[in-house]
């Protein structure tokens, strides 16, 4: 299991840098207060990896917290998981 994640883990890397190397024109990003000139490789890591955090935050909120709630509240009146 130890393999495999290093093996996932080294894969992302790779393809980060190849993603990274491949496109390396620079872009402007406009943000209203501020503008930030970078590498479009870099800005398409960033948003990527900036979705996917904000999907797991949505999903944590929105599933995994009623859920905990909910099963806290069955224990804490002695019922089985799930009734």
């Amino acid at each position: 299991m130890r393999l495999i994640r290093f093996l996932v883990a080294f894969a992302c890397l790779a393809l980060g840098a190849v993603v990274g190397a491949l496109n390396r024109g620079l872009i402007s990003i406009d943000f209203g207060f501020t503008t930030i000139t970078t590498n479009l490789g870099v800005a398409l890591i960033v948003a990527l990896l900036s979705g996917v955090l904000i999907g797991g935050l949505a999903i944590s909120a929105s599933l995994v917290l009623p859920l905990r709630r909910r099963l806290a509240r069955a224990e804490r009146h002695g019922m089985p998981p799930g009734a």
